[in-house]
């Protein structure tokens, strides 16, 4: 339980943690740069931004396929 108090007080902002899990979206992130952000993401940023990532992703394909449908 300690662990996870300290794990969630990680200096890493939301903003930051988004462009972290927006990189691992597609894969570019550096090997250096994730594991110096590793030790700084908080967990509950990451599972927030995971969602708010997916759901932006569907929503992408959701109006694309409409778009395509429609022509």
């Amino acid at each position: 339980m300690h662990d996870l108090k300290n794990a969630t007080q990680r200096k890493l902002s939301f903003w930051a943690t988004l462009k972290v899990v927006a990189c691992s979206f597609f894969g570019v992130r550096k090997k250096s740069g994730y594991e110096q952000d590793v030790e700084k993401l908080n967990p509950v940023h990451v599972i927030i931004a995971g969602i708010l990532g997916a759901a932006v992703f569907i929503i992408m394909l959701i109006l694309i396929v409409k778009s395509v449908v429609a022509n």
